[in-house]
């Protein structure tokens, strides 16, 4: 890994990466961000298909490693600053249980919640990749039920940024049913500062590209 930890974070409001900008505020990185516009389609602009060829969002370039995929990306910038204490390293007993639910929401919970809403048929539990929602929602209630005060007991790490931005975005939708112990632990990841500072700037952001798109009829008339 590069000693030099200044990295490029490619960046769109309102959309999956506002969590890997609240984990980068978590963690006071080092970068410059390239902002996408989602609704203009620059991320299927062949610029930035050369940087990620699925036009996903967020994505981070660090000298000349390229990391894309939500949990790649949050596991790569804790890694990179192990002093803030925020990825179990090698060796730590919450190593095991962190990388399970850094995978667990993009292997099962986040196919299984969309196939739901779409209403699509998921398939047997043995062609399924996540078997089936209902045992997704389990698995997922049974972690939120004993996350006290965090995710994995006392010591908030990224897997606390994933799930905390995850379950936040997808509950406003009512993809996924709220129950106290989950307003509980949403309530207090929105208290967090970096939270909170984040999401202001993402929401400042956002504005600054609605008036961007207002605007633009009037200029070219």
């Amino acid at each position: 890994m590069p000693s030099n930890r200044h990295l490029t974070f490619f960046h769109a409001p309102q959309s999956r990466s506002v969590g890997a900008r609240i984990l980068i505020e978590e963690l006071g990185a080092e970068h410059e961000m390239h902002v996408l516009n989602l609704k203009a389609k620059q991320q299927r602009e062949a610029d930035y298909l050369a940087i990620n060829p699925m036009g996903k969002v967020p994505a981070l370039l660090h000298g000349e490693t390229l990391v894309t995929e939500q949990a790649a990306v949050y596991m790569y910038l804790a890694e990179l600053y192990p002093e803030r204490g925020l990825s179990p390293a090698v060796g730590d007993p919450l190593r095991g249980a962190y990388l399970r639910w850094m995978v667990f929401y993009g292997s099962c919970f986040e196919p299984a919640v969309v196939d739901k809403a779409m209403q699509r048929d998921s398939g047997s539990q043995s062609t399924s990749p996540y078997g089936d929602y209902e045992s997704v929602l389990r698995t997922l209630n049974a972690q939120i039920e004993q996350a006290n005060p965090w995710w994995l007991g006392d010591r908030f790490t990224a897997a606390d940024v994933l799930w905390g931005s995850a379950l936040g975005w997808i509950s406003s939708f009512k993809l996924f049913p709220i129950t106290p112990a989950l307003s509980a632990y949403l309530a207090r990841f929105q208290a967090r500062e970096a939270v909170q500072r984040a999401q202001a700037l993402d929401a400042e952001l956002a504005a600054q590209q609605q008036q961007s798109a207002a605007a633009e009829p009037a200029s070219k008339a």
